[in-house]
């Protein structure tokens, strides 16, 4: 019988059990929440109980998680399928040797990270400028990894914003860059073109319509950009000066990437101090994920926890909440990166998986979600296991009974999905009311809670440039223990070339350079119905 067969049984036999009862044990908040520095992971209100988190961590030991975790920081190609080293957690550690190949790597990191900070003292500054003056606008072209994390912890980091304001543009869609640069000004706008390749067709689509909308007040577009790229030809064709591309090596995979040059736009809105904070904060993290053992490691059990919820119990999705709206974006951030490192089927060996990959990732700040989603999630027949998050301190002293009244909700709803409420106390309240009989069953069914429903908390004490470092690093080292335990490429992406593949087919086909031949009858319906409107 495998460890997978010994966690199932342990969940068939626990799953009769209910979570208020586990919690009889005065100590089980203790045996089952970790900290790391001053961030508190709570996994107690999880059906995890001594038995099962050995088994786990037995599950993380037989599938080799810290030989894989040294292989990772030491530069070895544990990206298979590519060929690559994985080394993004290079792009923020503080100095070297770190070896790729026999080449330490981190003297043209922290080169890099040295012309990233002089450009963004200088535009911050007002030393490098427009046509028109001093930058007071920068706007970040690029999609996938090149835009959804640094546009994530942009916001996340609104309260140190002391730069020109930063926007982001992603989406081919012409509705994103019309409505980024209406009512900018093009002399006083800088704008980074964020491609490795600098050829990715949606963002540069994106970057010539940007580049077009310059020149009708530019003399000079070209001198207005940077690139984050390693392609110094197609950036110098495009008219940006060598002093302004940023480059990063092929280890460094595009969701996370916003440590090194991705990251510019963070730069820019914070400055370099900041950053560096931020990139303390990540590095701070690899520490102790390197290091703490596998029962005191925060990035190891926040990923036996998913391991448990999806692949053990069968919950397939994931809710994460985080109880602060500049962490807005972070669920989409999340989203992207577990589902495109561990939406796999096929293990390093290209055999079949034999239990579920990823599960689907999504969420949205509280407490909004508490008046959209929250009903499913709380009376709905399927058990969405919850990730909330919620700094013990907001940033506004001003108004800290808005913030109380923020961590009182977020920790009355993981109270509410374990307890729940049953029907004698449901009865209870309606007989208060007055009802009786048929309405009084009737009314009262309605009000029942099932609870039960497993939730973990993160709790940290101030979202500040260190705290989200902390935060995002330990969600990548989640992602890439739960890959490591399912025997998959965490950091490959070859599910997203197909569908590109066929809209680059399909472009002559809409302009009618192409009859189509080929394609199946709802395709060629659906292109009909676009022609005969275009």
């Amino acid at each position: 019988m495998s460890l997978w067969d010994d966690l199932k049984m342990q969940h068939a036999a626990k799953s009769g059990r209910s979570l208020a009862e586990m919690f009889e044990n005065e100590q089980r908040f203790a045996d089952f929440s970790a900290g790391f520095g001053d961030m508190l992971f709570d996994y107690s209100k999880t059906h995890i109980g001594p038995d099962t988190l050995s088994l786990l961590l037995e599950l993380a030991r037989n599938a080799e998680v810290e030989a894989r975790r040294e292989a990772m920081f030491t530069g070895a190609e544990i990206n298979e399928t590519e060929g690559r080293a994985v080394l993004h957690t290079a792009l923020r550690a503080p100095e070297g040797p770190i070896h790729v190949d026999g080449e330490d790597v981190m003297e043209e990191v922290l080169a890099t990270r040295k012309r990233m900070a002089k450009f963004a003292r200088a535009v911050r500054e007002g030393d490098v400028e427009g046509q028109g003056g001093s930058y007071t606008d920068v706007v970040n072209i690029g999609i996938g990894g090149s835009d959804l994390g640094p546009a994530m912890a942009t916001l996340a980091l609104a309260p140190y914003h002391d730069g020109p304001r930063v926007h982001y543009v992603s989406n081919v869609d012409g509705a994103h860059i019309h409505d980024t640069l209406k009512g900018l000004d093009p002399t006083r706008t800088l704008v980074i073109v964020a491609s490795k390749t600098f050829t990715t067709i949606e963002t540069m689509t994106n970057a010539q319509t940007a580049r077009d909308w310059m020149a009708e007040k530019v003399d000079e577009p070209g001198a207005q950009f940077a690139a984050l790229s390693t392609a110094a030809d197609l950036t110098a064709q495009f008219g940006i000066d060598p002093d302004r591309v940023f480059g990063f090596a092929d280890w460094v995979g595009g969701r996370y990437s916003l440590w090194g040059p991705i990251g510019l736009g963070i730069m820019l809105a914070v400055g370099p101090e900041d950053f560096d904070d931020f990139l303390a904060g990540g590095h701070a993290m690899d520490t102790h994920f390197r290091e703490a053992d596998l029962a005191d490691n925060l990035p190891v059990l926040l990923a036996l926890v998913g391991i448990w919820h999806n692949q053990i119990c069968g919950y397939a999705t994931r809710a994460v909440l985080p109880y602060d709206q500049r962490l807005s974006r972070l669920p989409a951030y999340l989203q992207q990166l577990e589902m495109e490192s561990n939406g796999k089927r096929v293990t390093m060996e290209g055999d079949d998986l034999e239990v579920n990959s990823g599960p689907v990732v999504w969420g949205e700040p509280g407490t909004n979600g508490q008046h959209a989603f929250y009903q499913l999630i709380h009376q709905g027949t399927r058990v969405v296991p919850c990730e909330f998050m919620i700094a013990a301190e907001g940033h506004e002293p001003d108004l800290a009974h808005h913030h109380r009244l923020l961590v009182a909700n977020c920790l009355a709803q993981s109270e509410a999905l374990m307890r729940g409420r049953a029907l004698e106390e449901a009865r209870a309240l309606m007989e208060a009311k007055g009802l009786k009989g048929h309405e009084l069953d009737r009314q009262a069914r309605h009000r029942v809670f099932p609870g039960n429903r497993p939730s973990t908390t993160l709790i940290y004490p101030k979202l500040t440039p260190h705290v989200l470092g902390q935060i995002i690093a330990l969600y990548e080292h989640r992602v890439f223990v739960e890959g490591v335990i399912l025997g998959i490429n965490s950091f490959d992406q070859w599910g997203v070339e197909l569908g590109k593949e066929l809209a680059k087919s399909l472009e002559p086909v809409l302009r009618g350079e192409d009859p189509g031949t080929g394609k199946d009858a709802s395709t060629r319906g659906l292109v009909a119905y676009y022609r005969s409107r275009n």
